[in-house]
């Protein structure tokens, strides 16, 4: 397994959308949302290294993007548009199974 890099995650998530939308959204931004995600990954307990694959849920990408919509919906320095939510958040996760590869 590689090691997690912020910044090619960041790019990886720029890349899934538009370039005039990615252009709206500086790094920390994109930061923020990454913290999201690992937010709830903590909350949901899938960050506990005892966790055995056959115990983690199937697919928590709808419930993840669920979550990562009404967080930044919260967060009023948030500017991340809602339809761009989704395919930054699968970014990510792409860049995470990428790594496990």
């Amino acid at each position: 397994m590689n090691e997690y890099d912020t910044n090619a995650a960041i790019k990886m998530m720029r890349e899934a959308i538009p370039a005039s939308a990615s252009d709206r959204y500086d790094d920390d931004q994109l930061l923020n949302l990454i913290d999201i995600i690992w937010d709830y990954y903590e909350i949901n307990g899938l960050l506990d290294i005892d966790i055995d694959d056959s115990d983690e849920p199937d697919d928590v990408v709808p419930e993840l993007i669920d979550y990562a919509t009404r967080m930044i919906k919260k967060d009023k320095g948030a500017i991340i548009a809602p339809e761009h939510i989704e395919p930054l958040v699968r970014a990510e996760i792409s860049y995470e199974d990428m790594l496990i590869s």
